[in-house]
């Protein structure tokens, strides 16, 4: 791959975004239209935020051509791709109307040496993704796990830990998350973190919180039951613990960013020295009390500090405050800090701690998706306010072991 065409090329087609999204989609529907049943087509607002994710993980791929870990990034983006029942010539397909739109987009700077390297780069990607897939179809993976809902408790209105237990086993680690489906709503996949760690009983816990308008959140919350069967996509990300025993640790969460955090937590020793930060958006969402309590009991060397804004105060007072608790706080040099939560809370955090002397190469996250999208108006708010890639990437920031 040549990584200087592929980038001067993609900053050119970044400007029109939009457009080539929108482009690229007619022209895969107007040529394959068989494929078009493979996306949420009965759900326009989630088919927006697909053409979103298509457009940034594309993103992600270009701003990490040199990075050492892009190929397993690839292989794990494969291995997801089998719960949309993705085939090879489906990859072909793609390739063809992803270039063609390219192409159209770019006008006058788009030439044969740029085309050829842009179908050189996707070989290379599309081999890795199916290498991912076809490793995982060897082990044995279904394209998803079908999962019964054996437990069900709600935390006010907007809040529901689910407890599942899959049909077949999900092997997995703490930290990790799954993309969820109810299989009424076709296509329509959203990334839930595990709530545990591994149990013997291979049940699994889901925490998830309700999007105003999120389909998907909204039936999970509000009309999933005990004995409704949900589909899981395979684990990913690297939010896993690596911290010795002898050396403290921090542990971020907000809001639902709890769920991971939990999991983590569930993995310490008595004698480990760890400090908890919880952020909700008010009083009410710092929901899973028992929880909590049962972890500090556990960790006699746990502390725990709530934070949340003041009664009357909008909920960005919590990051406010947040960000003054960890100020006051000492021998952040000393700590590994495992942050979870909204994606801007984490960016602004993990951009604070090495100020307050935690090494950069000790703050661990994974990156999920805003909830509610991030499709800009059009090419001039791409632009001027560029959003961050709307896609999983489990590898973003997450050092080497």
């Amino acid at each position: 791959m040549d990584p200087d065409i592929l980038k001067s090329s993609f900053a050119v087609v970044e400007r029109r975004a939009e457009f080539a999204v929108t482009y690229f989609y007619a022209h895969l529907f107007r040529h394959h239209p068989e494929l078009r049943a493979l996306f949420p087509t009965d759900f326009p607002e989630d088919m927006e935020r697909q053409r979103d994710r298509l457009f940034a993980a594309l993103t992600v791929v270009v701003e990490r051509l040199d990075d050492p870990g892009l190929p397993a990034y690839l292989r794990d983006l494969g291995r997801d791709h089998r719960k949309y029942l993705a085939r090879p010539d489906h990859y072909a397909a793609v390739g063809t109307s992803l270039v063609a739109a390219f192409a159209a987009v770019a006008g006058p700077s788009w030439s044969a040496e740029t085309e050829k390297a842009w179908w050189e780069a996707y070989r290379v990607i599309a081999d890795l993704m199916l290498q991912g897939a076809g490793e995982a179809g060897h082990r044995g993976e279904p394209a998803w796990w079908d999962a019964d809902v054996v437990a069900r408790t709600r935390h006010g209105d907007d809040v529901a830990v689910l407890t599942l237990r899959p049909r077949q086993r999900l092997t997995h680690t703490a930290g990790q998350y799954v993309g969820v489906n109810v299989p009424r709503l076709h296509g329509i996949w959203r990334p839930y973190s595990l709530a545990n760690a591994p149990r013997p009983d291979r049940t699994l816990d889901l925490h998830v919180s309700r999007v105003e308008g999120g389909v998907l959140s909204t039936a999970l919350v509000r009309q999933t039951r005990v004995g409704d069967v949900l589909r899981l996509g395979a684990p990913g990300g690297r939010l896993a613990l690596r911290t010795p025993a002898d050396r403290p640790l921090t542990l971020i969460a907000a809001g639902t960013g709890w769920a991971p955090v939990k999991a983590l937590l569930e993995q310490l020793e008595p004698a480990h020295e760890a400090r908890l930060f919880l952020v909700a958006r008010d009083i009410a969402h710092l929901y899973d009390q028992g929880s909590v309590d049962r972890l500090s009991a556990r960790l006699p060397r746990l502390t725990v500090t709530p934070i949340t804004p003041a009664p009357g105060r909008p909920r960005t007072q919590a990051t406010e405050r947040l960000l003054t608790a960890l100020g006051n706080r000492a021998g952040w040099e000393r700590h590994d800090v495992y942050l979870a939560g909204p994606p801007g809370l984490v960016e602004t955090v993990a951009g604070t701690l090495p100020a307050l002397g935690t090494p950069a190469g000790r703050i661990f996250h994974d990156l999920l998706p805003p909830a509610g999208g991030s499709r800009p108006l059009g090419a001039a708010e791409w632009l001027l306010d560029r959003p961050r890639p709307s896609w999983h990437n489990p590898a973003a920031r997450a050092p080497e072991d």
